[in-house]
């Protein structure tokens, strides 16, 4: 089955999971306005700053087209900032951008500033092997509501989950040469 995955291309790591996805011999292609959507399987809206990809998100007039590609079922992945827009967070009172399509509260930076990145190897469900994970400045998920699967935990913390049709991770797997949760988010369309 030929598939296309689009990558929201407004601001963050949108070259490194174009090429992921050329690796795994995916066509990829960017998002950059509303009818950039049409004709995609799924969407990935990479990591970056969750504040800058909200804003830009509103002044593309992107925000009701995403909307509608979530309520059509195509599949939605948010890696680290991704993470953060997908969510129904309004603990923090801002009025940055939340998507809400996957229920659960984060914690922005939850692990640290820059200089606490890291990478480690992860349990993941529904993948067989331990995954590499590349975090940096990443958020965490502090709870989760009663339809939203965990997938990984790391010290304690939820970093991976999913709902229906949008997975979410505070890692970054297109920064490394391991392509299984890629995988676990392409075999999501299959289904």
């Amino acid at each position: 089955m030929a598939i296309t995955i689009g990558v929201l291309a407004v601001q963050g790591a949108v070259r490194e999971h174009l090429l992921a996805l050329k690796v795994l011999g995916v066509k990829a292609v960017s998002v950059k306005k509303a009818e950039d959507l049409e004709g995609l399987d799924g969407l990935i809206i990479p990591g970056g700053e969750s504040t800058a990809i909200g804003r830009l998100i509103r002044e593309q007039g992107l925000e009701d087209r995403l909307h509608s590609f979530h309520k059509e079922g195509k599949a939605i992945f948010g890696t680290c900032a991704g993470l953060i827009l997908c969510s129904t967070d309004k603990s923090h009172k801002t009025d940055d951008l939340r998507l809400g399509f996957i229920d659960m509260e984060v914690e922005r930076n939850g692990f640290g500033r820059q200089v606490a990145s890291f990478e480690t190897s992860l349990n993941f469900e529904g993948i067989d092997q331990e995954v590499e994970a590349v975090f940096i400045r990443a958020p965490y998920i502090q709870s989760v509501g009663p339809d939203v699967k965990v997938l990984a935990t790391f010290d304690g913390k939820i970093v991976a989950a999913e709902q229906d049709n949008v997975l979410v991770t505070a890692h970054h797997p297109e920064l490394t040469e391991d392509y299984a949760v890629l995988n676990y988010f392409l075999d999501k369309i299959g289904k």
